[in-house]
């Protein structure tokens, strides 16, 4: 018995390729990737642009292994946060975050993980496997449906810092963004992406030579060794002087800053030589800081620094001229805030 192919692991080349050998127009090839990719459709049934008969032979050998919204929670403060439900069963989280004048997708790139940051619930989960670009296509279109329905407006922007570590899956990583950027696909600005990675050198140096055109952000969170390794073990693979490189080859590559993403813990980054360290890592590329506020995982380990800790960080950072924002997190009351996506369900 044959096995259906995924239609969408092809190219439209390898599309008009399927209906020559079926001895049909090539040109038909190009309307069905329309259907898949630009009207993200999910049914050849409802391809009406072409025969009964061809659509009956795309059912026999092809499948489109599309997600689902197995849940929907919505937060108080707008936030949506969607259970997808993958073609095998697995499931990972993605969410929608409004603001006043625009709403961002927070997308997964893997189920589980294949870090082991100690503060993210994420991590806790291994990772079962990668998600196919079309996987993370689809949380994309899932979520600006859902902008255009409760918050009348197109998604806006989109940020990798759902489940997983997008450079531990880059290629299907810049599969999906080539898609989402594609006037044939969805025709998004890269400009309105950014890719959140806990800092893996070697590919970071690759996406600067692949002259990717999205936003590159680093969770750092410490840049004194010591104290990084304590709270992201794989940074005695991938040190601080590794990544400082890295980040030296990207800005040098590609001439765009890059958000440094930390959190400041009570007892663990909160004392002055911490803030030092990072004003320091800040000198080497043009950046900006974003405070992040720390939302708990249960244990207790992890708490969130005092007021005048944050403080102490952002006088200091202003003071040396870096940017520095704070950011207040969304939709904690349905754990769907930074580093808590888990599963829970």
């Amino acid at each position: 018995m044959n096995k259906k192919k995924d239609i969408r692991a092809l190219t439209k080349e390898q599309l008009r390729d399927v209906f020559i050998d079926n001895g049909d127009k090539a040109f038909r090839g190009n309307q069905v990737y329309e259907w898949l990719w630009s009207k993200s459709l999910y049914s050849f049934e409802d391809m009406t642009n072409i025969s009964k008969e061809t659509r009956e032979m795309l059912e026999a050998n092809f499948v489109i292994n599309h997600i689902k919204v197995d849940s929907m929670q919505r937060s108080k403060d707008g936030t949506i946060k969607n259970g997808i439900k993958l073609h095998d069963g697995f499931i990972v989280e993605s969410v929608l975050i409004p603001t006043p004048k625009r709403t961002t997708a927070c997308v997964s790139s893997q189920v589980g993980c294949s870090l082991d940051c100690k503060f993210c619930a994420t991590s806790r989960l291994k990772r079962m496997r990668n998600l196919n670009p079309d996987e993370i296509y689809d949380q994309v279109v899932a979520i600006d449906k859902q902008s255009r329905l409760y918050h009348n407006h197109k998604l806006s922007n989109i940020v990798f810092m759902g489940m997983g570590e997008p450079l531990m899956n880059y290629n299907n990583v810049i599969k999906s963004i080539e898609k989402i950027t594609s006037s044939e696909g969805l025709g998004m600005s890269p400009k309105r992406i950014t890719v959140s990675t806990s800092g893996v050198p070697k590919i970071i140096k690759k996406m600067a030579d692949d002259e990717v055109k999205f936003n590159l952000a680093v969770s750092l969170h410490s840049a004194i060794d010591e104290v990084r390794t304590t709270i992201m073990p794989f940074n005695k693979n991938f040190p601080l002087k590794d990544l400082k490189e890295s980040l030296e080859y990207w800005y040098e590559k590609t001439q765009r800053t890059i958000t440094y993403e930390y959190i400041v813990w009570k007892g663990i980054n909160d004392r002055k030589e911490d803030i030092q360290a990072l004003i320091k890592f800040c000198s080497y590329v043009p950046c900006k800081v974003n405070l992040i506020e720390y939302n708990p995982i249960d244990d207790g380990e992890f708490q969130q620094a005092s007021s005048s800790a944050i403080n102490n960080y952002i006088s200091n950072l202003e003071m040396h001229d870096i940017t520095v924002n704070v950011r207040r997190s969304r939709g904690k009351d349905i754990d769907a805030a930074c580093g808590q996506l888990a599963n829970k369900s």
